[in-house]
């Protein structure tokens, strides 16, 4: 067995960056920023009002009285020039017109027809923002970095209509096992429903990977050769189930014969040690484990960082933050132990109190989670305020 930390070297060892590809900006949420974005403009691209008011020009006093001579709106900008003793009204976001300096906010004047009298209490002003107060032509938006909304808003503001974006990894989720049927089916009395599945394939989407579901492979050989067929094409191709040592677990046998090259195969961690990795063709293959709770658990530690990998984004490896353990705990074993937690917001650091059940079967648990305790290898026991190491879930 080898340690995780390894593991998940040995694993993103694997992983060659996709292709980028120039994505309609309409389509470009959640994608991996490939390629810095170049600002093809000034942001704004002219002075303009940032309150809804008057644009005078030169000081101006309480009591003073301004002629206004038009009005300046966003996308309808005042043509003339504003001279002293003169005022347009102007409202948010409109181009400030010529000579103008400041804008005198509405509340602080009082109208009568064409003429504005100005109050006393008069702000500091200016309330203009100046050409390029965001961004200047030639800004880059740095890659790489998967896009949020914010990003996406100042991709259009760039005039960046097709930021160019990793390719997203095709994933292929292989369950095995001659006891699975899909939900909805009628289980038979020896059976259960395929579950973690549906977990991988949203932890995967929510990656940016695009998920195929392959049919169930049942415990043969031959069954299991014509389902890794249909993997073909894929960047990833991902079985669950099937990679222990027992008289069924055909994985590596079947794989093996398609020309398997493995990197490692069983890890120093629970749940999740019979987990095997390495390239099949084209592809990087994970050998996960047919527990639910090992298979989801792995796919958080090795599934998810290797997508993240493939789409060039750097550190992808899972985030450990920390957390002051709730209560006791006892001595670890021989293998890193990552347990279903519960956080509590508390001063400083979050609490974090693992469940009691911590058997790999048991989805309940997993479902209420919101982190992994870490516990590393051989470590003695812990009490209630220690400060510990977590991934949030």
């Amino acid at each position: 067995m080898i340690p995780v930390a390894e593991a998940l070297a040995r694993v993103l060892a694997l992983a060659k960056p996709l292709p980028a590809e120039a994505v309609p900006l309409a389509q470009a949420a959640g994608r991996v920023l490939a390629a810095d974005a170049l600002a093809l403009r000034d942001q704004p691209p002219f002075a303009a009002a940032a309150m809804d008011g008057y644009a005078v020009a030169g000081e101006v006093r309480p009591g003073q009285v301004l002629r206004v001579t038009g009005t300046a709106q966003a996308g309808a900008a005042f043509a003339g020039r504003v001279g002293a003793g003169e005022a347009v009204r102007i409202f948010t976001g409109a181009p400030v017109p010529e000579g103008t300096t400041r804008i005198v906010i509405q509340e602080d004047v009082v109208r009568d027809g064409d003429r504005i009298t100005l109050q006393e209490g008069l702000d500091a002003g200016p309330h203009v923002r100046p050409r390029g107060f965001d961004f200047a032509a030639g800004y880059r938006h740095a890659a790489p970095r998967r896009l949020k909304p914010a990003d996406l808003a100042l991709l259009a503001a760039m005039n960046c209509a097709a930021p160019v974006c990793a390719r997203r990894p095709e994933l292929a989720l292989i369950a095995t096992g001659d006891e699975l049927v899909m939900p909805g089916e009628a289980p038979g009395p020896d059976q259960i429903v395929a579950s973690n599945l549906f977990a991988l394939k949203a932890m995967a989407e929510a990656e940016g990977a695009r998920v195929r579901l392959l049919p169930i492979a049942r415990d043969t050989e031959a069954a299991l050769a014509e389902v890794l067929a249909l993997a073909e094409g894929a960047d990833v191709v991902a079985t669950i189930g099937g990679a222990s040592v027992g008289d069924h677990d055909l994985v590596a046998r079947v794989a093996g014969a398609r020309g398997l090259e493995r990197a490692f195969y069983k890890i120093a961690m629970r749940p999740g040690k019979p987990l095997m990795a390495g390239r099949l063709g084209n592809a990087v293959m994970l050998g996960l484990p047919g527990n639910p709770v090992s298979a989801i658990v792995c796919g958080h530690l090795f599934l998810l960082p290797l997508l993240r990998a493939l789409q060039g984004l750097p550190d992808p490896g899972p985030t450990l933050r920390r957390a002051r353990l709730a209560r006791d705990l006892g001595p670890n074993g021989p293998r890193a132990h990552y347990m279903r937690a519960k956080l509590t917001p508390a001063e400083g650091l979050p609490r974090i109190d693992p469940f009691a059940g911590q058997d790999s079967a048991l989805l309940v648990p997993l479902a209420a989670a919101d982190a992994l305790l870490v516990r590393p290898i051989g470590e003695g026991p812990r009490a209630a305020g220690d400060e510990v190491d977590y991934i949030p879930l």
